[in-house]
């Protein structure tokens, strides 16, 4: 008689549905497909080399994310670039990263801050865009949350994270041409590592408070003139 285990079998490979789902958000992040842009059905599973009913589950899933917009009967649409979403997603952002940050800060290891101040070196070198960086990024927020943050912290995070993805990307790498930006993004890292090693919550707090306001107006300020041109 099999064991009951012997019923849950091992994933071999992702469905055709999260292929389709990954490379979509991919090019709605890396800006591939432009903010706006539409498209049918039809046109996706061409371009992807597969069936409706893969396209028709990632749209769901993407639209549920904030990246695309589903109108029934009609063509889908990349979302619209949206100065009000962009502000409450970093208002959520707020409300949640600095308080688990505090808590964090006194759980970090010294050995676990020094790998990540190496890992913020490469945040200020001129020959890496954006796209080169970003996952790199996204692992070192994570890293200083982490200790503290609960499973469900970390699903919430990671949806607002890939919500302000595309706006960080297109807003950042509007600035990656000022060498200034790269450097600038280096020493903002540094000083908020600097800033967890004094253990001091409500310091910490308000240094990530702080980094999460500035690099919201840095965005802000790269976004104005793409959707004003809307």
């Amino acid at each position: 008689m099999a064991s009951s285990g012997s019923t849950v079998r091992p994933i071999e490979s992702r469905s055709v549905a999260e292929l389709v789902t990954s490379e979509l958000r991919r090019s709605i992040l890396t800006g591939a497909l432009a903010p706006g842009r539409e498209f049918s059905l039809r046109e996706v599973a061409g371009m992807l080399n597969v069936s409706f009913i893969p396209v028709r589950e990632a749209l769901r899933s993407l639209e549920a994310e904030g990246l695309v917009v589903n109108r029934p009967g009609r063509s889908s649409m990349v979302a619209p670039l949206n100065l009000d979403d962009l502000h409450a997603i970093y208002r959520l952002r707020h409300d949640l990263e600095p308080n688990i940050a505090a808590r964090a800060c006194a759980l970090l290891g010294d050995d676990e801050l020094d790998r990540l101040d190496d890992q913020a070196r490469g945040f200020g070198d001129e020959h890496l865009g954006i796209d080169e960086i970003y996952e790199a990024h996204h692992a070192f927020h994570l890293a200083l949350l982490r200790p503290a943050a609960t499973e469900w912290d970390v699903r919430i995070l990671g949806t607002l994270w890939r919500a302000a993805e595309r706006y960080i990307r297109i807003g950042f790498g509007a600035l990656d041409p000022d060498p200034r930006e790269h450097g600038r993004r280096e020493h903002a890292h540094h000083d908020l590592l600097e800033v967890f090693r004094s253990r001091d919550a409500d310091a910490v707090r308000q240094g990530v408070h702080d980094h999460l306001a500035h690099n919201e107006q840095l965005a802000l300020r790269a976004l104005e003139p793409a959707t004003e041109a809307r």
